[in-house]
């Protein structure tokens, strides 16, 4: 991951797209997107890299991440000169169940119900999803010292295998954190005793959930982040609420986590202000209501770790969604990283729609950001 000090400026590339862009629209963008951040200069002829996608459901895109962005990366990486590339994850606790010794549910299937594992196969890439190599197949990383874990991260045993991570996350709501882009995708990453604990201590899982971009693997490997977001999922989240597609899409992408997110935030914002008032009540969108989002917790906590674990989690609260300071997974992400990084906003390509870029940056440059 790419940790810059908040007076060195870090790029995110934009590429642009027409509402409704069909598929090779998007690969084309997001290759322009890619390569505009550092000509993928980190990269050397046969090297393992693993890609990172969102596949908590089997929900087509925004729910999940895009297989047009995905099959354009692993293409991408393949022509120049990448050796095994690797696409994996591990579903949502809806979906998929891990115990040690059985698992009840199927990353692998959900992948084939959104398309993600046909756009992998077929632009060249292996699949790894996590469950399917066993309990044991995860290793103990830890966090930054000062953190809210109380252990260390069991993440996959892959992630030691490979030179280089690309990270996929999309823009989505979150009925539980409010946001869901590249620093929530990690919990993906997590076997289902790290996201016990993740989800049991409520009250910090904001914090939490930045805290564990900073264990080791994926500071030191971590390379390119990359969403595509001509379409947004812009209630309720992870797996379900109202899609929109803006008149005019992006595709984002940075060396750093914390700097897309900005921008992908800021973007979620933007789009959120087309919705009527009664597309963000609480039925429709659980996490305006703290008490919807807490219980919710409680219930995932539950199905983790049984009825006593669900109980005695502590309360989640959620933050409003009108600033970028106000998302405290940014916010803490920003203090424990040596500030907030001054995003230089990047052209892919094709001028950008006028005015965009700066309705973005009058978003992202907030000053009460990690304060």
């Amino acid at each position: 991951m790419s940790v810059t000090s908040a007076e060195e400026k870090t790029v995110v590339s934009l590429a642009q797209v027409p509402g409704g862009a069909s598929a090779e629209q998007i690969m084309e963008a997001t290759r322009r997107a890619a390569l505009a951040v550092d000509d993928l200069a980190w990269l050397r002829p046969g090297d393992a890299v693993f890609i990172k996608p969102v596949i908590n459901s089997g929900s087509p895109y925004p729910a999940t991440t895009s297989p047009a962005a995905l099959a354009a990366v692993v293409g991408l990486l393949r022509e120049r000169g990448a050796g095994r590339v690797l696409v994996g994850d591990m579903g949502g606790v809806a979906h998929v169940r891990q115990r040690p010794g059985r698992v009840k549910g199927s990353t692998r299937k959900l992948a084939m119900q959104n398309g993600l594992a046909q756009a992998a196969q077929e632009a060249g890439a292996e699949l790894h999803f996590f469950e399917e190599a066993g309990w044991e197949a995860f290793f103990e990383d830890r966090p930054l010292p000062g953190s809210h874990w109380k252990s260390g991260l069991m993440l996959p045993e892959v992630l030691r295998q490979v030179e280089h991570i690309v990270l996929m996350p999309r823009c989505a709501r979150h009925a539980l954190l409010g946001s869901t882009l590249g620093l929530k995708a990690v919990v993906g990453y997590m076997r289902f005793d790290t996201r016990l604990e993740y989800h049991h201590q409520g009250a910090a899982i904001q914090e939490m959930t930045a805290e564990a971009n900073t264990v080791s693997t994926l500071l030191n490997k971590q390379r390119l982040v990359v969403s595509a977001a001509d379409q947004v999922l812009a209630t309720y989240g992870p797996d379900k609420g109202h899609v929109l597609t803006p008149e005019v899409g992006l595709v984002m992408a940075s060396p750093s986590v914390v700097a897309h997110d900005l921008v992908s935030l800021a973007w979620l914002i933007h789009n959120r202000r087309a919705l009527d008032p009664g597309q963000t009540n609480f039925l429709r969108d659980p996490n305006a209501s703290p008490l919807l989002a807490n219980l919710a917790n409680h219930a995932v906590a539950g199905m983790l770790g049984g009825l006593g674990a669900g109980l005695s989690a502590l309360a989640l609260t959620p933050t409003p969604l009108e600033r970028v300071s106000q998302d405290r997974v940014l916010a803490h992400a920003c203090r424990i990283l040596g500030g907030a990084p001054r995003v230089d906003p990047v052209p892919a390509g094709p001028e950008l729609a006028p005015g965009l870029v700066d309705e973005l940056m009058e978003l992202v440059q907030d000053p009460a950001l990690g304060a």
